[in-house]
């Protein structure tokens, strides 16, 4: 007697696989609306949007002017701008999300319809291991980039000496963000708290964008990977069938040609979402380990741990980002390979006719898939990340060199 499986639970499982996309990205406004949204949730999004770059903008603005009007000493120069940097990709990918929802609402869309169409038991379970994973991703480059949030607006304002001015009148803390004196005096009670507070939260909001940037591609990644492990399932069950399954060769066939165009239309769609964002992440990141390699060095021999500390979690944040991004990359290029591979190893000999044709074209097709790209200039792969670690290096060492 055959036996039907229905995924009673989708919904469950949809849940678990984008909560923590949806818990990093609502909170900026750049999870997608839904087709028949309220007027409720249509002005708390504009709201989140405009928020989100207002609190950009408050730290780019100003300490931008005061690195271009105030400091002198490059050091100091170099420590501002570097930073900002880090504000200008936030803000740069935070506009692509923005621009782009509706081509994050098509990825969640066809996600939401792999889970509620899943057929077998089995390919639940490849979908929840895949789902499972990038979770785990997520939460990895969270912690670190949470952690740098803690250390760097927490940790090393409180723990430095406060200024003292006028005679001992004046004591107050430096802001994480300097801001010129012409715009405001920000050394005088509650203006330095106030503006301490500010900036604790704009750094949240960059570092939250740079987590749901990762989060998103994780998610998408690995649900493509997940959904090319379900076909290589089916075709090494296409010859013989399932035990308990009716449908014929030519039924099998026609089911597994089709997921395998869905899977490639999906990794199109992913790509062309993912493309510019990843673009900023392999340009920004190499510029940031390059800064911070040579700020945790320099404050490595000022005896600050703190300061050291700070940096090298921030350098492991960007690092492990930047990783992230490669990994799938290189993870998502290997499971179209063995797509190919798969083709080829299951009895299509044993096929009826002229069945067995259609294996040709598949290998073909899986050779010939798009690929997760940097600005369709650059594959995302192992080997990217290892360019991108040595040219920070390079970097690294003609700053030393111009700085010493």
């Amino acid at each position: 007697m055959r036996q039907i499986f229905l995924n009673r639970n989708y919904k469950n499982d949809l849940s678990f696989n984008v909560r923590l996309n949806v818990w990093t990205l609502k909170i900026i406004g750049s999870w997608p609306r839904s087709i028949d949204r309220s007027w409720l949730e249509n002005s708390q999004h504009i709201l989140l949007n405009v928020l989100s770059h207002c609190l950009l903008g408050f730290i780019v603005i100003p300490t931008g002017m005061f690195a271009i009007l105030v400091v002198e000493d490059f050091y100091d120069q170099l420590k501002i701008c570097s930073a900002l940097s880090f504000f200008m990709m936030a803000f740069t990918k935070y506009v692509i999300m923005t621009v782009r929802e509706g081509d994050i609402r098509k990825c969640v869309e066809y996600v939401e319809a792999d889970w509620r169409n899943v057929e077998h038991e089995e390919d639940r379970k490849i979908m929840l291991d895949n789902a499972s994973f990038a979770r785990k991703l997520i939460v990895i480059c969270g912690a670190f980039m949470y952690g740098g949030v803690i250390f760097y607006y927490i940790a090393l304002p409180l723990t430095r000496d406060k200024v003292v001015e006028e005679g001992g009148n004046l004591t107050y803390r430096r802001l994480v963000y300097p801001v010129p004196k012409f715009i405001l005096d920000v050394r005088y009670s509650p203006v330095n708290e106030i503006f301490y507070t500010v900036q604790l939260l704009s750094g949240f909001v960059a570092h939250n964008i740079t987590v749901g940037a990762c989060g998103l591609a994780a998610l998408l990644a690995m649900h493509a990977c997940g959904q090319l492990q379900i076909l290589m399932s089916w075709m090494e069950k296409l010859v013989d069938g399932r035990e308990d399954e009716e449908k014929n060769l030519d039924q099998r066939l026609a089911n597994i040609v089709e997921q395998h165009v869905r899977v490639i239309n999906f990794i199109a769609l992913t790509e062309n979402l993912l493309h510019e964002i990843s673009l900023i992440e392999m340009v920004g990141c190499t510029l940031n380990m390059c800064f911070l390699g040579y700020y945790t060095m320099i404050e490595w021999d000022s005896k600050d741990p703190i300061s050291s500390l700070t940096y090298i979690v921030l350098l492991t944040s960007v690092t492990f980002n930047i990783f992230i991004f490669c990994y799938i990359g290189e993870v998502l290029a290997e499971q179209t390979v063995k797509v190919g591979e798969k083709s080829y190893m299951i009895d299509w000999y044993r096929m009826p006719g002229k069945k067995g044709l259609v294996v040709p074209l598949m290998i073909s097709m899986s050779h010939s898939t798009t690929k997760i790209t940097a600005g369709n200039l650059i594959v995302l792969s192992i080997s990217s990340f290892g360019d991108v670690i040595k040219t920070s290096v390079t970097y690294l060492n003609m700053l030393r060199t111009f700085t010493t």
